[in-house]
């Protein structure tokens, strides 16, 4: 957000269908998050409602600095329209594929599109430096100055000078080596998201009120991690009751991200919410399966029998 010009009072459009730190960066600089809705087959922001969005700001003259799209749940966006549409208005796009290494969109990969992109290497990612990410951008200029920032903005002098306040946000060298170490067994990975995908579809997709986010046309996803959704007007039980169901067996299960536009700290900042409705929705129906690359077929069948017991049970 520094290295976009963002000013204190400016608005940044941001998906709401994600975690808070793909906002807070907004806050922290002063400005105002505005939040887009998703679209029913991606889950990830809808083009549609991003075009109307910076349509009514432009007939006001006031277009935000940026836009930040969440690659969500190891799905890329819909670039090829989203990118279109930032550069009919000369917005800035920022990619947020934190969720989404080793995914692809128009036979690119995720963190490929826009001024620049950021990925995560949280403990829960595919790959992980225990914690930590990575910045990415083909604007030499734009990394130069978030390399500055992230080393505390020290000035190329013999002495310590600084002309602006910076951050300690370096990755150490012994946590990158271990991420670069990991990216040899990053197809493997991805592939073993993949069939664990496949396997709750094919034992879940049965039963009453269950759904299962399909691939987008325009890329391959991930599948970082499993989500299934469950109508609560025709299944015999909510995702609520079988989350405490696994958990009894001591397996996690978590819901979907809460949309941002609903969260109090941003509710009580009075932020805009663009749409809405999608995501409320898949928050209220939305489930995280267990999906680590090393589970085992005795794992998730263990997780698949506690899912039907429940639904058994109503």
């Amino acid at each position: 957000m520094r290295c976009v010009g963002l000013k204190a009072g400016e608005e940044v459009l941001v998906s709401t269908f994600t975690f808070i730190p793909s906002a807070n960066p907004i806050v922290y600089e002063g400005g105002r998050p505005v939040f887009v809705d998703s679209e029913v087959n991606s889950w990830n922001m809808d083009p549609v409602l991003l075009e109307r969005a910076l349509a009514t700001r432009a007939a006001k003259g006031r277009l935000p600095r940026a836009v930040t799209v969440v690659d969500l749940y190891g799905q890329s966006a819909n670039y090829p329209e989203i990118a279109a549409i930032c550069e009919r208005y000369g917005v800035a796009l920022i990619e947020d594929a934190a969720e989404a290494l080793g995914a692809t969109c128009d036979g690119r990969p995720a963190g490929a599109f826009g001024l620049a992109a950021a990925f995560s290497f949280n403990g829960n990612k595919i790959i992980t430096t225990s914690g930590g990410g990575m910045l990415v951008s083909d604007d030499a200029a734009f990394i130069a100055q978030a390399r500055h920032l992230a080393t505390q903005a020290r000035e190329p002098v013999a002495h310590y000078e600084h002309r602006t306040i910076g951050y300690n946000y370096r990755m150490s060298n012994v946590l990158a080596a271990l991420g670069r170490g990991q990216l040899r067994v990053l197809d493997d990975r991805i592939a073993a998201r993949r069939r664990i995908f496949e396997a709750y579809r094919a034992a879940l997709a049965d039963l009453p009120g269950v759904g299962f986010r399909a691939e987008s046309p325009w890329g391959r996803c991930s599948r970082w991690l499993t989500c299934l959704t469950i109508d609560q007007g025709v299944a015999p039980t909510d995702c609520e009751k079988v989350r405490l169901a696994l958990e009894k067996t001591n397996i996690e299960s978590r819901p979907v991200w809460k949309p941002l536009h609903l969260q109090p700290v941003f509710r009580d900042m009075g932020c805009e919410i663009v749409g809405g409705a999608v995501s409320e929705r898949l928050f209220a129906q939305g489930l995280c399966l267990p999906s680590g690359s090393s589970m085992t077929e005795v794992d998730q069948n263990r997780v698949i029998a506690v899912v039907r017991k429940a639904f058994a049970a109503g």
